[in-house]
C-alpha cells in the first residue's frame, strides 16, 4: 500500500489495552522512545494488533503544536 504521508515511523508493539471503545497502542519506535496511539476498539481488533507485532505509525498532520 502507498500512502501520501511522509512521517512513517516503523516499530513495534509493546502493549495493547483495549477499554470499552478505544484502545492504547503503545509502540516501541527506537529503543527506549514509545508512540502511543489512540484508535478504535474496533480498528484494533480488525488489524488484530498484539504486542509483539511489527508495525508502521503513519502521522499525518497539516500542524504540529510543541510546548515548553
Amino acid at each position: 500500500m502507498e500512502i501520501s504521508a511522509r512521517n512513517q515511523l516503523k516499530g513495534k508493539i509493546t502493549g495493547v489495552e483495549l477499554g470499552a471503545v478505544m484502545a492504547n497502542v503503545k509502540i516501541e519506535i527506537t529503543d527506549p522512545n514509545v508512540i502511543t496511539a489512540v484508535i478504535t476498539k474496533e480498528s484494533a481488533e480488525k488489524l488484530g494488533l498484539a504486542e509483539g507485532d511489527d508495525v508502521c505509525a503513519i502521522i499525518k498532520s497539516t500542524e504540529v503544536i510543541i510546548g515548553k
